[in-house]
């Protein structure tokens, strides 16, 4: 069995959206990147930056992302994202002893809004209450999806400045 199947036969949820899942390569690289500066977009359209320095931004900034999680998550699973066989966007996910650190859950624009991220997010915390574990994942202040994330029951747990670490445990649910 691959690995992407091996995935997505534990997460019900998921396959029933018609997502599947493969491990990043070398080659995901470009695309990861601009999956990451998808999700910046906005943020930098208030700038005064040309898109030649936008972009030279991203990019950079997608570097040290990259090298980042790389470094302090050597143990996560890095996937990519697919729906109807397209790359549509990443799961970054290290299961520790006592609970899921999601690293990082991104899609395309175009394929926001559209319930992939909570299928996700329930079977990884379905994956996580049989385990007997809960589920962390650091979200901007101002990302939309905080709105999803209050709903399944995750609750600020700290305050990092521009982040909150978020935890959802079963007796949560």
């Amino acid at each position: 069995m691959s690995v992407a199947a091996a995935i997505a036969c534990s997460w019900a949820r998921a396959t029933d959206a018609g997502l599947g899942f493969r491990r990043i390569a070398e080659s995901d690289l470009p695309f990861l990147e601009g999956v990451y500066a998808s999700t910046r977009s906005e943020e930098l359209a208030a700038t005064p930056l040309s898109d030649a320095q936008k972009a030279a931004f991203l990019a950079e900034q997608f570097r040290l992302q990259h090298a980042h999680y790389q470094k302090y998550y050597p143990d996560a699973d890095w996937l990519i994202t697919m729906h109807a066989g397209e790359d549509i966007g990443r799961l970054y996910i290290e299961r520790w002893p006592t609970q899921h650190r999601i690293i990082d859950i991104a899609f395309l624009p175009e394929h926001r809004g559209k319930g992939f991220g909570e299928a996700l997010l329930r079977d990884l915390m379905d994956e996580a209450a049989a385990a007997g574990k809960d589920v962390s994942i650091h979200v901007e202040k101002f990302n939309p999806a905080m709105r999803l994330y209050r709903r399944l029951g995750f609750a600020t747990k700290e305050d990092k400045g521009v982040y909150d670490l978020m935890r959802w445990t079963a007796t949560n649910d």
